[in-house]
């Protein structure tokens, strides 16, 4: 039960907790120097905010002090790693030193602890859920029964975007939510105002606010989470009441619909059936809930966003989306719209993909970890608790590994004449080690298709306004899931022929 505090006992506790910070600091000894990187004015953060492009911020932060980066404010150092190189040393080669911390905001009062991204690499559910999802999709092999799902729910998408193509990023959002309902627990979604889509749609934005480090000072200061919601500045305690029954109710409702259809044999194959058909104990069922919801919750508005981007690159580069168009006429023809299943024969379309993944990674500084006990780096020293955050964006854009790395250009990945192929960007923005994002080959399979079917019928290019050609720009929105900002475009049928294999 909370702690019910008067303001004066509340202000002393803070300014304790607060000197009790900067002593542990003080009193700590180091064996080297923290990383460099921007001081904070008496106390306050340096750290970007939930309204700041924080990949941008870091990538400043990389230009003017290097590859690790840090910054210590109210007693929490936290450090940024900038290149691939450092990440896999500490997080892969040393992944016994760093683990997920516990999230004040995001964790304890919204409740999200046991998520799939959120828990220990230590404990049983995390080994537990980790078998499971190799299991059932952790290869291409057992992703291929979703192929199916996957075409059907595209051609949908097509569908829809013959009717009303304006509204793209609508359809867009639909269905990829509308595909990770189905594949997690066979549930079809109605139509746009579908309540359970509307639920996970506001969810995964909540997540996605409360996840970034230093955008609510309980976060840095641990006591301020006993505050009672009628303080002055407590507003994050009612967000967090709110956000967590919203969370509470994305991970039930559609879980229990789905053990009620088990009961009665009348459950659509999914994640969830599929296992609870299985003789799985009371923590089991636990542990299978928690994974389930990190699906649905996280693969929606990831893939959402990836595809967002897809749509966005096509209108700014239209002889990059001619080139794939051809080779699709080439290989695919103009009888049947194409599938996963033609990947290998499409090798300009795969490295189109790949290079989508990698111009604005979705989770653009991953999720933050913990160092688990004190460990010096590359010379610096990097205390226990520290807070390290990946910089996946600097890195997709790293020049030492891709050649001109803010160009859009899918022949990168392709190799030719003195030319090898540059590094394949889904190593770097699907995460390291043992928090490699679990749904990664599901994820990538559904965008490879859901390009491959648009690229195949229709052509998208910039929209006009009052016969003017609107310009667009590369714009992403903030957060710790990123895609495009609102923009429009021209999305036009590219053949009558083609229209009518969608209609």
């Amino acid at each position: 039960m909370p702690l019910s505090l008067s303001p004066t006992q509340l202000s002393t506790a803070a300014f304790l907790a607060l000197g009790l910070y900067f002593l542990a600091r003080i009193s700590r000894r180091r064996s080297a120097p923290l990383p460099p990187g921007p001081r904070p004015w008496f106390g306050f953060t340096a750290l970007p905010t939930s309204t700041d492009r924080a990949w941008a911020v870091y990538c400043g932060w990389a230009e003017k002090w290097g590859e690790i980066t840090s910054v210590t404010a109210f007693g929490q150092t936290v450090v940024v790693l900038n290149s691939l190189k450092v990440a896999v040393q500490m997080i892969d080669k040393k992944s016994s030193k760093y683990d997920r911390p516990v999230f004040q905001m995001c964790g304890e009062l919204i409740g999200w602890t046991q998520s799939m991204v959120m828990i220990s690499t230590r404990t049983p559910q995390f080994r537990w859920t980790r078998k499971i999802f190799h299991q059932l999709a952790g290869s291409q092999g057992n992703v291929k029964r979703f192929h199916p799902l996957l075409n059907e729910e595209y051609r949908k998408f097509l569908q829809r975007l013959l009717e009303t193509p304006e509204q793209f990023r609508a359809h867009i959002n639909f269905i990829t939510g509308a595909i990770a309902l189905r594949i997690t627990y066979g549930y079809t979604v109605r139509d746009e105002t579908d309540p359970m889509l509307d639920l996970v749609n506001k969810v995964m934005d909540d997540f996605s606010q409360a996840i970034i480090p230093g955008a609510f000072l309980v976060d840095l200061l641990p006591i301020l989470k006993y505050i009672p919601t009628w303080i002055p500045g407590a507003g994050f305690q009612r967000k967090a009441k709110l956000w967590a029954k919203r969370r509470s109710e994305m991970f039930s409702k559609p879980f229990e619909l789905v053990k009620e259809q088990v009961a009665q044999g009348t459950a659509q194959d999914s994640f969830v059936s599929l296992l609870l058909e299985q003789d799985l104990s009371q923590d089991e069922q636990g542990y299978l809930q928690w994974a389930a919801g990190s699906i649905y919750g996280g693969a929606a508005d990831t893939t959402a966003s990836t595809i967002s981007t897809f749509f966005l690159q096509m209108v700014l580069h239209p002889e990059i989306q001619a080139k794939a168009q051809a080779e699709i006429d080439a290989v695919v023809g103009n009888k049947r719209l194409p599938t996963y299943e033609d990947r290998e024969r499409l090798p300009y379309v795969d490295a189109l993909c790949k290079e989508v993944f990698r111009s604005h990674p979705v989770g653009p500084t991953g999720v933050p970890l913990c160092a688990t006990e004190d460990d010096v780096h590359n010379g610096y020293f990097i205390p226990k608790g520290s807070l390290v955050l990946v910089n996946i964006w600097n890195m997709a854009h790293d020049p030492e590994l891709y050649s001109n790395p803010m160009a859009f250009d899918p022949s990168r990945f392709i190799a030719s004449e003195g030319h090898t192929p540059e590094p394949d960007p889904r190593g770097v923005v699907f995460g390291f080690g043992r928090r490699v994002c679990p749904g990664n080959v599901i994820a990538d399979t559904s965008v490879f298709t859901a390009c491959a079917m648009t690229l195949a019928t229709f052509t998208i290019s910039a929209a006009v306004q009052d016969g003017k050609v609107v310009q667009l720009t590369q714009d992403f929105l903030p957060g710790s899931i990123s895609g495009p900002a609102p923009f429009s475009c021209t999305i036009k049928p590219r053949s009558p022929e083609v229209a009518a294999l969608v209609a």
